[in-house]
């Protein structure tokens, strides 16, 4: 009797194996960061002065009660990269979120509007594609008091123009479909038909986008924590962990060899997931022979 598979088994079966890889490192970088703290019991904020700058427990000078090492002082570096993640994790998501949201608007506001609105937005959405973000996210932080909400918008701030200029693409392309002239003869709202049947079409170019400009938000978090300007004490993430080891490159290359490692590898991970979800929900792609 010939072997049957069910659609599901199917789907994931053509998954590549990568991608797999990719989804698993997300969830464990996802379970390393929720559970650690609560495994460890250690006080991340604890110091051990007679400890300070021990490697990691696999190397030579290490100790058993510091798997990954200890930092300048003496704190363990296992539980502070788990609530350094968290951070990350927090700042990435939110921030991205805000984009999608700001910028996925603005595309529906421009293919609504069309005419002055429309040149207005799409005149933002060059400059905004032509401002290096890091370079206005260091003056912006130099020049105003550094907070954790304006951490967040700065974030945020970043790659909303790609969500703009892909929603209203989109956008245009919907409202030529027949569903779309069919909700208006009914007599829909323009509110109604943008919302409740042009959005739901769009919202896989949005859920794609997603997943590309996360990996930036992370990398730009780790960038400006990196340079002191980003999250600020007491609280801790990847990139400030980075920056406390960076003058102890030789005598304590654990400090920034592993945050940089989980980043790259979170990175990395979330970029070969966004590229796929891009060919398989593109319908351009499916449709090249």
């Amino acid at each position: 009797m010939a072997e049957t598979r069910s659609p599901k088994s199917s789907r994931i079966g053509q998954i590549p194996l990568l991608v797999k890889v990719s989804f698993g490192f997300v969830v464990l970088f996802v379970l390393f960061a929720l559970l650690t703290p609560f495994l460890t019991g250690v006080d991340p904020r604890a110091t051990d002065l007679m400890g300070r700058l021990k490697p990691p427990s696999f190397t030579e000078g290490g100790l058993p009660q510091y798997p990954l090492g200890t930092d300048a002082r003496g704190r363990d570096l296992l539980t502070r990269l788990a609530v350094g993640a968290q951070i990350t994790l927090l700042v990435a998501i939110i921030g991205t979120v805000i984009g999608a949201v700001f910028g996925s608007a603005l595309g529906l506001l421009a293919a609504a509007r069309r005419g002055g609105p429309e040149a207005v937005i799409v005149t933002a959405i060059d400059v905004q594609a032509s401002l290096p973000i890091i370079i206005v996210a260091l003056f912006v932080l130099a020049m105003f008091d550094n907070s954790f909400v304006l951490f967040l918008l700065l974030v945020g701030f970043n790659g909303w123009e790609a969500y703009a200029r892909l929603v209203r693409a989109a956008t245009l392309s919907a409202k030529e479909q027949g569903y779309v002239t069919a909700q208006r003869v009914l007599g829909a709202s323009g509110l109604r038909v943008y919302l409740r049947h042009i959005l739901p079409n769009v919202f896989n170019v949005i859920m794609v986008q997603f997943t590309i400009n996360l990996p930036q938000t992370v990398l730009l978090e780790t960038a400006l924590s990196f340079l002191g300007l980003g999250i600020q004490p007491p609280m801790t993430s990847l990139g400030q962990i980075m920056n406390e080891g960076r003058d102890r490159l030789l005598t304590g290359w654990w400090l920034t060899l592993l945050p940089g490692a989980l980043i790259f590898l979170l990175a990395l991970s979330v970029s070969l997931i966004g590229d796929w979800m891009r060919d398989r929900l593109d319908p351009t792609l499916h449709n090249r022979t």
